[in-house]
């Protein structure tokens, strides 16, 4: 797949200590090497890619310096870690990550020791750095702590809350703001370059140490002196750099450094590591870096399938049907063209949420608040508090860090805020910090809240049409990754009864009720089963909450075992609440629950996890007719025998 012969070192480097053994001007031609493969490689297979393309000499130059895995690095937001992956043992499997059974396209403590923290999320670098940090006080021992933030993950408030711990506690953190412009913006001049360059020189440092211990034998006139040297030293920072809002949190700021040189990085963190106390290191890199077709656009190739890796163009594949997320974005924007009171909100994502579309048809009804979730989640409640009907498109697991302004701030007040969950269920190839599993179990718990699944993508256009014009109080629609079902879809927009179900095919063998993506899987599940005599009902159960109570009570009288089937974790989920519902009515039926289990699923695509944990139409058949033989209904028919 790649061809060896092109590489001076790269294939020679199995650890970090294989790094510190070259010269340092050899790490140029290590960092081009590192993005020749990462372009040979993931052009083939896919993957995040710019952000790791930008990373580079920052990694090369991080692992040359520091004594890592002994010291800490911890990376926000893991997909900048390829390179870092490629330096530390994990080059010849980068032709497997995201894949059954490969590496993970993030950070995996289980993975690798230089692996410090595992995280798919962003905002968490400078927490867990720091939390090192403090335990190597503890231990006292000399290890460095690390934390590389960047890709817009500054604009999470989770960093700022640990920055102003860092200042507070004094540990011998470094923070990397890895600035590739999709942040904090560059303040580059030569004099400031210049400028942090001195003030990490050792000598400059000794002297200022100096200094400071003559001054302080001056008495009242050293005082004075000392605050005037710390007010012209703060002064210079003020005027030509943009590190005062980092000092006034208790850091001492360098930057912004050439992030794409990797000697002068080598030379800042040799005179950094030698500091003590909070560091901040302001490093500016360029998304996308040495690769043409990645540079100078917004999104740089920042996660890519397949490629051409001359022309960075995908490569074709396939037409299906258009994705969840392309008929939420047309939708709404439908929506919004007839009701200028309904707003659109996204946590930086807005390819990724079908939201460029509202940003491109109605951009004042667009709203990006940054990776910043919880903020999302309480600005959308004060949006409805004057009248204005929020639409919060959010990952599953995204969603989980707003959990508690869900509650305190939205549903306490009874406010009508709409929730898009996109990447509901199990995602694929991003794995288990990416996997939607818990929302009907976080969301089921909330007072008011109505929470639906559409089990198709026409479907999804009516919910999210009744839950802006028809419904009051939060609202939530979970909805999966990837392609519909190509069905046709309806032109006008229809109202969809609150706590609704509907039968789509029945049987008097067995009963099903499914939700959300299980309810194609379930049809197809009763075909297999219909080939072999048994007849089962298939009910879509769109709504989780509130549940359709009356059909529930009308089968209870016709069937005593009732199957749950929902790509949710079963804890909590809907299934249990098909149970509680049984329980609290006195009604004795038996509930069988299928979804996902109480662990976490590694990554793959969604094929292949959706057959391994038996939630496919193969994998429910089986298994619903495994507990129909033990009640003697289909007695000795085997699934894959011929009848």
């Amino acid at each position: 797949m790649v061809d060896k012969s092109k590489y001076k070192f790269l294939f020679n480097i199995d650890s970090p200590k294989d790094i510190r053994n070259l010269d340092v001007n050899d790490l140029k031609t290590v960092c081009s090497e590192i993005r020749m493969y990462m372009v040979d490689v993931i052009s083939q297979i896919g993957g995040h890619f710019g952000g790791g393309l930008g990373t580079v000499e920052l990694t090369v130059a991080l692992h040359r310096v520091f004594n890592t895995p002994e010291d800490k690095i911890v990376w926000d937001t893991g997909h900048q870690a390829y390179p870092h992956k490629i330096l530390t043992g994990r080059r010849d499997k980068l032709q497997t990550i995201r894949r059954l059974n490969g590496i993970s396209g993030f950070l995996k403590r289980t993975e690798s020791e230089y692996d410090a923290f595992g995280a798919g999320h962003a905002s968490t670098s400078i927490s867990a750095a720091l939390g090192m940090a403090v335990a190597h006080d503890l231990k006292k021992n000399n290890r460095k702590s690390i934390a590389v933030i960047g890709d817009g993950a500054m604009t999470g408030g989770m960093a700022y809350e640990a920055l102003n711990n860092s200042g507070i506690l004094k540990s011998n953190v470094v923070v990397v703001l890895n600035d590739n412009n999709m942040s904090i913006a560059p303040n580059v001049w030569q004099i400031s370059k210049y400028f942090s360059e001195m003030i990490s020189h050792p000598e400059y440092n000794k002297f200022k140490g100096a200094i400071w211990e003559l001054t302080g034998k001056l008495d009242s006139f050293g005082d004075r002196l000392r605050k005037v040297a710390a007010r012209l030293e703060s002064g210079i920072k003020a005027i030509i750099t943009p590190g005062m809002l980092f000092e006034a949190l208790g850091f001492r700021y360098f930057g912004p450094v050439n992030g794409h040189n990797v000697v002068k990085l080598v030379t800042m963190f040799e005179q950094v590591r030698e500091l003590n106390g909070p560091i901040l290191v302001h490093v500016i890199t360029e998304k996308g870096k040495g690769y043409k077709p990645a540079e100078g656009h917004v999104q740089k190739l920042h996660a890519s399938t397949p490629f051409d890796k001359d022309t960075g163009k995908a490569l074709p594949k396939k037409s299906g049907p258009p994705a969840y997320t392309k008929i939420f974005g047309q939708t709404l924007s439908e929506i919004v063209a007839k009701n200028k009171d309904v707003v659109g909100i996204t946590a930086a994502m807005p390819d990724g949420t079908g939201l460029d579309i509202l940003q491109n048809d109605h951009p004042e009804n667009y709203f990006d608040v940054g990776i910043a979730e919880e903020h999302a989640v309480t600005f959308a409640a004060g949006l409805a508090t004057e009248g204005i009907k929020p639409v919060v498109a959010i990952y599953s697991s995204f969603l989980q860090r707003g959990f508690d302004q869900i509650i305190h701030d939205v549903s306490l007040q009874k406010l009508h805020v709409v929730f898009a969950i996109d990447r509901a269920g199990l995602v694929g190839a991003d794995g288990p910090t990416h996997h939607g599993v818990f929302d009907l179990t976080y969301l089921r718990m909330i007072p008011y809240i109505t929470v639906m699944s559409p089990k198709d993508e026409d479907e999804l256009r009516h919910m999210l049409n009744s839950a802006i014009n028809d419904y009051s109080g939060p609202v939530a629609i979970r909805y999966p990754r990837g392609s519909g079902y190509g069905v046709e879809l309806k032109p006008e927009l229809q109202s969809i009864k609150r706590g609704s179900w509907e039968i789509l095919r029945e049987g008097s063998d067995a009963l099903v009720f499914a939700t959300g993506t299980m309810v194609g899987y379930s049809l197809a599940a009763a075909e297999l089963l219909a080939e072999k005599g048994i007849n089962i009902t298939v009910v879509n159960a769109r709504f989780i909450k509130p549940l359709d109570e009356s059909m529930i009570k009308d089968f209870s009288e016709k069937f005593k075992i009732i199957f749950t089937v929902e790509e949710n974790t079963i804890v909590g989920g809907f299934g249990a609440g098909v149970l509680e519902f049984l329980q609290e009515h006195d009604l004795d039926n038996k509930v069988v629950r299928f979804g996902l289990p109480d662990e976490y699923v590694d990554h793959g695509t969604q094929a292949e996890l959706h057959k391994i944990l038996k939630i496919d139409a193969e994998g429910l058949a089986e298994k619903i007719l495994d507990k129909l033989n033990k009640t003697g209904v289909g007695a000795g028919v085997k699934l894959n025998e011929q009848t």
